[in-house]
């Protein structure tokens, strides 16, 4: 019988980049306009071990995609109530006889 050894975490060879983006303005849920970072995944950037800045990454990743999904929903809300509210024939007169 052959054991299986666990695998071994890859090497890394380069340090894991900043995801800043130069765009340093906090949103109104404390997350970063640019990276989506919050302000303590910022501050210990420099000081977080390699799994903790792809954590981080993975994080912003999933808040990007949040943020897009709730702006695509509200401009298809916009879209519908654009498309199901009818403008009647005679509105116009009706609102210049009040």
């Amino acid at each position: 019988m052959s054991q299986q050894k666990p695998q071994s975490e890859q090497l890394e060879f380069f340090e894991i980049p900043s995801p800043c983006i130069g765009v340093c303005e906090s949103g109104p849920r404390g997350f970063c306009k640019g990276c989506l970072r919050s302000r303590d995944e910022r501050l210990y950037w420099l000081q977080v071990n390699d799994a903790t800045k792809r954590q981080i990454i993975a994080a912003c990743v999933r808040r990007k995609r949040a943020i897009i999904a709730k702006a695509r929903k509200q401009q298809l809300e916009t879209q519908s109530k654009k498309t199901t509210s009818q403008i009647g024939l005679f509105e116009n007169e009706q609102r210049d006889n009040e």
